[in-house]
C-alpha cells in the first residue's frame, strides 16, 4: 500500500527544525560564553567533531533563510568557543559557505529565485579581490585578524540591525549597463500568489561595492553572505528573495578563489572541515525549502544577536583576554 506524505506534517517537522535550531544554537554560544577557555576544557576529539556537525547542521538551515551565508556565523563562533587555531578556521569557514551554496542553489534554481546573470555579474569581481583578501588575512598575526574580525563582525550585526530591507522594490528605470546584461527576471511569490516582474539600477557602484566584499569575505574567512543580500535589495534593487537566493551563487564563485589560497598555504585541516561542511550541507537543504515559507524577521534578529556576541567574543580574545 503506497504512502502518501501529509504536506501539514511535512510542513510541522520543517518549523520543528527550524524551531530547534533556533533554540539550539543561542543555548551554545551564551553557554560556551561562561566558558573561561577553550583550551582549558578537556574533552576527546571526536566530541568536538560531533558538537561541530551539529551547530553546522542547525547554521545551515538559519543561513540560508536569513540570507547570512554559513561563513560570517561560522567563523566568529568556532574561533570564540571551540579549542581551533584561526587559520583552520577561516580556511573551514570558506568552504563551509562553499559547500553550503552549493548545495542550496539547485532548489533555489528551479524555484526562479536565483539569478545566474545577476550572480555572475557581481561574483567576477568579487572573486578577485577574495583571493588578495586571503593573502592578506593569513600574513597578518592571529591577535590582529580576531581584533579586526571582531570589530567587523559587530559593524555587520549594527548595519544589519538598522537596515530596512524592501521585499518589493519598485525599480521603474533600469540603467544602462543592467540593460545591455539583460539583467532581469520574473519568479513566483507564494505568498502573494502571484508572479513578480523584476529589474535593476545602479550596477556600477554594486560591482564597486562587490570588490570590497570579495576582500572581506578572503581575509575573515567569512561568506560574505550579510553584505551580498544589502547591495542586492537595497543598492541594486532586487527583489529580498531574489536577494537572498542570488548571493547563494555569488557565495559558491567568492569562497572558491579565496579557498584555494587557504589550501594552499595549508590552512584546511581536514578533522576540522569535513564535519563542518557535512553539516552544512544537510542543513541548507533544509533551509532551501523552507526560504518561502517561513518569514525571516525572527531567524534575522537571532542572528543578529549571535553575531554581535560573538564579535564582542572576538575583541576580547583580540586583546588577550
Amino acid at each position: 500500500m503506497a504512502i502518501v506524505a501529509n504536506p501539514g506534517t511535512s510542513r510541522f517537522i520543517l518549523s520543528s527544525l527550524l524551531t530547534g535550531a533556533l533554540l539550539f544554537i543561542p543555548s551554545l554560544v551564551f553557554a560556551a560564553a561562561s566558558v573561561p577557555s577553550a583550551d582549558s576544557v578537556q574533552l576527546a576529539w571526536w566530541i568536538w567533531m560531533a558538537l561541530l556537525f551539529i551547530f553546522t547542521f542547525l547554521l545551515g538551515i538559519i543561513a540560508v533563510i536569513a540570507g547570512v551565508g554559513g561563513g560570517v556565523l561560522f567563523v566568529p563562533i568556532v574561533s570564540s568557543f571551540f579549542p581551533f587555531h584561526l587559520d583552520f578556521v577561516r580556511g573551514a569557514g570558506l568552504l563551509v559557505a562553499l559547500s553550503g551554496a552549493l548545495s542550496a542553489g539547485a532548489p533555489l534554481l528551479r524555484k526562479g529565485l536565483a539569478n545566474l546573470k545577476l550572480a555572475l555579474s557581481m561574483a567576477l569581481i568579487g572573486s578577485v579581490s577574495s583571493i588578495a583578501g586571503a593573502m592578506v588575512g593569513l600574513a597578518m598575526p592571529e591577535k590582529t585578524v580576531q581584533l579586526l574580525l571582531g570589530l567587523t563582525i559587530i559593524f555587520i550585526s549594527f548595519v544589519m540591525y538598522r537596515s530596512k530591507n524592501s521585499a518589493y522594490p519598485d525599480i521603474r528605470t533600469p540603467d544602462a549597463l543592467s540593460s545591455a546584461l539583460r539583467i532581469n527576471g520574473i519568479y513566483y511569490d507564494e505568498q502573494m500568489k502571484k508572479e513578480i516582474n523584476w529589474q535593476i539600477h545602479r550596477t556600477p557602484a554594486g560591482l564597486l561595492l562587490f570588490i570590497l566584499i570579495g576582500f572581506m569575505a578572503g581575509m575573515f574567512g567569512l561568506g560574505a553572505g550579510f553584505a551580498n543580500v544589502p547591495v542586492f535589495n537595497l543598492v541594486l534593487g532586487a527583489p529580498l528573495r531574489v536577494s537572498v537566493a542570488t548571493s547563494v551563487f555569488v557565495l559558491s564563485i567568492n569562497d572558491t578563489a579565496a579557498a584555494w589560497v587557504y589550501l594552499h598555504k595549508g590552512a584546511v585541516l581536514p578533522l576540522i572541515a569535513v564535519p563542518s561542511i557535512a553539516g552544512m550541507m544537510l542543513g541548507t537543504k533544509i533551509g532551501a525549502k523552507l526560504l518561502t515559507k517561513i518569514h525571516t524577521n525572527l531567524v534575522r534578529r537571532i542572528v543578529i544577536a549571535l553575531l554581535a556576541v560573538a564579535g564582542l567574543r572576538a575583541l576580547l580574545k583580540g586583546f588577550g583576554i
